[in-house]
């Protein structure tokens, strides 16, 4: 599918990602601890009751230079013990403000890099889980994964921890690539790898990649994306590089080693789009394909998928998100809670029993209305609004004067191709899976006066 040239110019312009409704960036330093506490209590009551656990490690023993994420660069295997024991603490504190009867039916890992802790850490923190929460028959315990930092001792010990899902992180197989943008190659080769995750029972494997890096172009990316093909993972991601130097400063490397333009960068999505929905895999949201059995695949199907800021989810899987560690974020059903980025300060705090919340937001039920409907379109690419005003116990007209329902904007995508409406429900087309950040943004009220600083669109 090719997209045409005068839409890329158009509609590549900053626009959210909209992992969260309002977005991460519109946060504010009102909301503290103490707000924290109050929500915890109140989301025993809300009705999505499932608990999510997303455990922050931001450690790196090398930055790559594509990163946005809060990571630190450190070896020090001392200082990530004290930063593991102060998590623990954090656990427990939020556990006590946790109606026990609830679930786990997720646990994610994210960083920075999870698997530069020795598994002993991992396997403290596991048991500190395991000890204070019930789980739901088949959770998903996931990991993301530097593949250059796995081997087989590992990879065992993490199933025998019941992980059972390996986002591994390849970002490109090309060695140009991966030196530009400093980032360490696999010692051990991807496929020995998948081979080793594989030889467990109901274990599945990720790949992640990122396109729009130096020295990447249709071609290379194309053989990326075939020789991870023949390695068949049950998901794939292709994430777009998003370069934020105004946040990230060491982005700015990659400005003199030639980024490619945006439709060279759309060019080679496109490449990576073609070859897997020819060989097997289904395109899911804005940039991951999962093969047809696959949980996420069937929720598409179903118009049931989800997203957070750990990525696309089934409603089975998701839950509302308590998040631990320097950095990360919690998405409680009536409010998000950032905790404080720097990892000393984050230990300190802790040690003295607080919990350690830097900034937050609370939604009105205006907002949580806009938030599912941009969620709807983003992750399942349709909207029926007598469903959503059932959901939310309101008329058809109430949920379309909430959020900013423009008929004049929604003809130009549709002369566009991009989606078709009715005043029932709207699908966005194929096209229009490229642009759903900006057909998002366009029924966002938040975004007439926004004077925050986005990503690029493409």
């Amino acid at each position: 599918m090719k997209v045409p040239q005068n839409l890329i110019n158009k509609y590549n312009t900053p626009v959210p990602r909209y992992t969260s409704y309002p977005p991460a960036n519109f946060f504010s330093s009102e909301f503290n601890s103490d707000d924290y506490s109050e929500w915890l209590k109140q989301s025993n009551d809300e009705a999505t009751q499932n608990i999510s656990i997303y455990i922050h490690i931001p450690f790196c023993p090398k930055i790559c230079h594509f990163c946005g994420c809060n990571t630190h660069l450190t070896r020090d295997t001392n200082k990530m013990q004290v930063y593991v024991e102060a998590l623990k603490k954090e656990i427990l504190m939020v556990k006590n403000h946790l109606n026990p009867n609830r679930k786990v039916s997720q646990v994610h890992w994210g960083g920075g890099t999870p698997n530069s802790l020795p598994i002993e850490m991992v396997e403290g923190i596991m048991q500190v889980i395991h000890n204070n929460f019930t789980f739901i028959e088949k959770p998903e315990i996931a990991m993301e994964c530097h593949p250059a930092l796995l081997n087989e001792t590992y990879i065992e010990k993490l199933v025998e921890l019941k992980f059972n899902r390996f986002s591994l992180g390849i970002q490109d197989f090309k060695q140009e690539v991966l030196d530009n943008v400093n980032r360490d190659a696999p010692t051990i080769p991807i496929e020995e790898l998948v081979k080793m995750i594989r030889s467990y029972k109901n274990t599945s494997v990720n790949f992640d990649f990122i396109y729009g890096l130096p020295f990447q172009d249709e071609e290379s990316f194309s053989e990326t994306i075939n020789k991870a093909i023949s390695l068949s993972p049950d998901r794939l991601v292709t994430f777009s590089y998003a370069h934020v130097p105004w946040v990230k400063k060491a982005q700015k490397i990659l400005e003199t080693r030639g980024l490619p333009e945006a439709d060279k960068k759309l060019a080679m999505f496109e490449a990576g789009f073609k070859l897997l929905t020819e060989n097997g895999y289904n395109a899911i949201g804005l940039d991951h394909f999962a093969k047809p059995t696959d949980e996420l695949d069937i929720a598409f199907k179903n118009r049931t998928l989800h997203r957070n800021f750990q990525g696309y989810c089934t409603r089975e899987t998701t839950g509302q998100v308590y998040a631990f560690g320097a950095t990360g974020i919690s998405q409680l059903d009536s409010a998000y809670a950032q905790n404080v980025k720097d990892t000393n300060t984050y230990v300190q705090l802790i040690n003295e029993g607080k919990l350690t919340i830097e900034k937050g937001y609370v939604l009105s039920r205006s907002q949580k209305i806009i938030r599912h409907v941009i969620n709807e379109v983003m992750c399942n690419y349709y909207i029926s609004w007598e469903e959503a005003a059932q959901m939310f116990q309101a008329s058809v007209a109430e949920l379309k004067s909430t959020i900013n329902y423009d008929e004049a904007s929604l003809n130009q995508f549709v002369s566009e191709g991009l989606l078709s409406y009715t005043d029932d429900e709207m699908i966005v087309s194929d096209s229009g899976k490229f642009f759903v950040r900006n057909i998002a943004a366009s029924l966002d009220p938040g975004m007439k006066n926004a004077t925050q600083k986005f990503s690029k669109a493409l």
